[in-house]
């Protein structure tokens, strides 16, 4: 089955992260979650973006490539799917279009700007609260049209009323209904990046 990196959200590596990791590794996949905080976790957003400000966007992205790093290592082994919550997402987003062997994409409650020399067929999936503080309107059908130009296979499942972040369930966001949705829809598209690249199902042994 698929080898994973999930980045977790300006929240830190919360129980959440891991949990749904475990949901993951349940169905067969081998599911890593690196740290990208230290060890820092913020049950208020403010605090998390906040912290996420003073670490920079630019050293997040430096973590996030040096935590993958030692999963490309191997030209035999398949590629990675790239999945991420809020501000993971965004860094998922960015080493996905970055990687030339990446399986696909999945994302959670957050995108990235798009370069427009941007170029990957990957499949992709994005799960977003409608609507959504962070992500508005305007900008998700600019990020669909520029992310299909450059060739994805894009999918957008939106959910009315659910909070920003509401796969969380120890956060005001949390939506039961549109977590358990979402993560139905994404066991089956995950499945299907793996019947497309002909992978059977695996151990389920994870890391991270």
């Amino acid at each position: 089955m698929a080898q994973i990196v999930l980045f977790h959200s300006a929240y830190g590596l919360r129980p959440a992260v891991h949990a749904a990791a475990d949901r993951l590794r349940a169905a067969g996949h081998r599911v890593h979650t690196p740290d990208l905080y230290d060890g820092r976790t913020f049950d208020d957003v403010e605090e998390g973006m906040a912290y996420r400000d003073e670490v920079t966007n630019d050293e997040l992205l430096r973590r996030a490539v040096t935590a993958v790093a030692p999963l490309l290592t191997d030209p035999a082994a398949p590629g990675l799917v790239y999945a991420g919550l809020s501000l993971g997402g965004s860094l998922a987003q960015n080493l996905a279009l970055a990687d030339e062997r990446a399986r696909g994409l999945l994302l959670l409650h957050g995108t990235s700007d798009i370069r427009e020399d941007a170029a990957t067929g990957i499949p992709v999936q994005l799960h977003v609260a409608e609507p959504d503080p962070f992500e508005s309107e305007d900008w998700l059908n600019a990020w669909y049209l520029n992310l299909t130009k450059a060739g994805a296979d894009v999918e957008v499942h939106r959910y009315h009323g659910a909070g920003h972040l509401y796969t969380d369930p120890e956060l005001p966001d949390w939506d039961a209904e549109a977590a358990e949705q979402t993560w139905r829809t994404a066991l089956a598209f995950l499945a299907e990046i793996d019947e497309a690249d002909g992978i059977g199902t695996g151990d389920g042994a994870g890391e991270g």
